[in-house]
Formats: structure tokens, C-alpha cells, sequence
């Protein structure tokens, strides 16, 4: 799993960073700080925070080739 994150759009709710701070940090009151990569122990978290952000700045999608012939 990889995500992308709108950082124009992130207003730093920090929604994200409550439901999965093993993969999103804020540092100082805005700058938002994540890792694009999901380890896989944290998908089912990085999904919540993605539905719980208030402008909908997280995009959730699977690395490109996966399972591609």
C-alpha cells in the first residue's frame, strides 16, 4: 500500500497523525510528515485516517505494477 498526500489541501487536523502515527508525524503546528510506503502491519489504520480526514487529503492505492503481467 502507498499513499499520497494533498499537503495544499491538509488544513493539519492531524487526524491521521492520532489514528496512525507510525505513519504520519507533525512537526511544529502544520507541517505534516508521512511515510509514502504503508507497512503492512498498518493498512487497516492508514485507511481509518484517510476516512477521518476532514478534507479528504489522503489518497490510499496500491503501488504501481502490482501485479501486472
Amino acid at each position: 500500500m502507498q499513499i499520497v498526500v494533498d499537503l495544499n489541501r491538509c488544513q493539519g487536523y492531524a487526524q491521521c497523525v492520532f489514528l496512525a502515527p507510525q505513519v504520519f508525524e507533525l512537526h511544529g503546528e502544520e507541517a505534516l510528515m508521512f511515510r509514502p510506503r504503508v507497512p503492512d502491519d498498518q493498512h487497516e489504520r492508514v485507511r481509518r485516517a484517510a476516512a477521518a480526514c476532514p478534507v479528504q487529503a489522503i489518497l490510499v492505492g496500491e503501488p504501481a505494477g502490482l501485479g501486472a503481467s
